[in-house]
């Protein structure tokens, strides 16, 4: 058998292996100061993009310490508690561009940044369970008083505002465009690339660094469609903040953990008695009515969903005053008005 066409003691071999060695050294060292310089620049552009965020976008409402966990909170207005949980990607902000002002009204509102998103820290260990997001919100609620409060969640946030109230105390509850049961099929592949530990860690910090300000837009539009988001509302909710490398680690490992927590929840959904409203568009393909509240809701006899017709996945921007009137029926059931 035949090793290498080389004949023995041919100085070819000789010469070929410094030079094979010294391509791949060179190689190498390209390689490593290219990776170093993308590191560096990566590195700068993250700092940077935090700074914006804070300068740009400061807490609106008040900084609560829980467990040494900062949780920010807006408040505004009086009368019945009513708790504000956004969805995924989002913050706050979400509610403080129009709807909180208008509930504040009728209700003492209070919008949470959920852990690890807005101006809240994240769940220590890399925990993304809503469960741990319950625990951290339900004390600062604690903290401000709040007692047996009407919960409003939209999309992520209302699957964790269900949580709470198999969970917790709550007068009613109130679900606009909220993921509530097992869906099919896998999610999109951003989340699949990031659903493991180490690919996020490489790709999160990358793509909070370099994807530029138009794709937060395109999914904005996205989100929205077949409306579109109102003048404004991108600015209000700020492009660095949703991209952020904390607040996009944060989402991407509680989106990916969403489903598991879902089945786990589902055999006790008879358990919710309070009254339920629920809002869902036919146009939703971010969380299509067909396979959540569409399904859902006669299976809960305290629960009426309001379906609005080609209304996308925003219903509180596209509909506020249907989901007002939701917000208010749910209230006057629960005795509150």
């Amino acid at each position: 058998m035949h090793i290498c066409c080389m004949e023995t003691g041919s100085t070819k071999s000789i010469r070929q292996r410094p030079m094979t060695l010294t391509r791949l050294a060179f190689s190498g060292a390209i390689g490593a100061v290219g990776a170093g310089v993308l590191t560096a620049a990566t590195t700068l552009r993250l700092r940077a993009r935090d700074q914006r965020a804070l300068l740009a976008h400061p807490p609106e409402g008040r900084l609560l310490t829980v467990n040494g966990l900062q949780v920010h909170a807006v408040e505004r207005g009086r009368g019945p508690d009513l708790l504000l949980i956004h969805g995924a990607s989002g913050s706050s902000r979400d509610f403080t561009f129009s709807l909180l002002d208008r509930l504040a009204q009728d209700f003492r509102v209070i919008a949470f940044d959920r852990p690890g998103l807005g101006h809240s820290d994240p769940l220590p260990g890399g925990d993304a369970s809503i469960a741990g997001q319950i625990a951290v919100l339900k004390a600062a609620a604690d903290q401000l008083g709040v007692t047996n409060p009407v919960l409003v969640g939209q999309s992520y946030g209302g699957t964790v505002a269900t949580a709470w109230a198999l969970q917790h105390p709550a007068a009613a509850l109130v679900t606009l465009a909220a993921p509530s049961l097992p869906w099919p099929g896998h999610l999109d592949v951003w989340y699949r690339l990031t659903a493991r530990p180490v690919p996020r860690a490489l790709l999160v910090p990358l793509a909070s660094a370099w994807v530029p300000d138009g794709y937060v837009q395109r999914q904005i539009d996205a989100v929205f469609a077949p409306a579109h988001a109102p003048a404004g509302y991108l600015d209000h909710l700020g492009t660095d903040l949703t991209l952020r490398h904390s607040q996009l680690a944060a989402n991407v490992a509680q989106i990916n953990a969403l489903r598991d927590q879902i089945v786990a929840m589902e055999p006790r959904y008879p358990g919710l008695t309070l009254p339920i409203e629920m809002v869902h568009g036919t146009a939703d393909t971010i969380v299509p009515l067909s396979i959540h509240s569409g399904p859902l809701a006669p299976r809960l006899p305290s629960a009426r969903l309001t379906v609005i017709e080609g209304a996308g996945h925003m219903p509180h921007h596209t509909h506020p005053q249907v989901v007002l009137d939701a917000i208010a029926r749910a209230a006057t059931r629960a005795g509150l008005r």
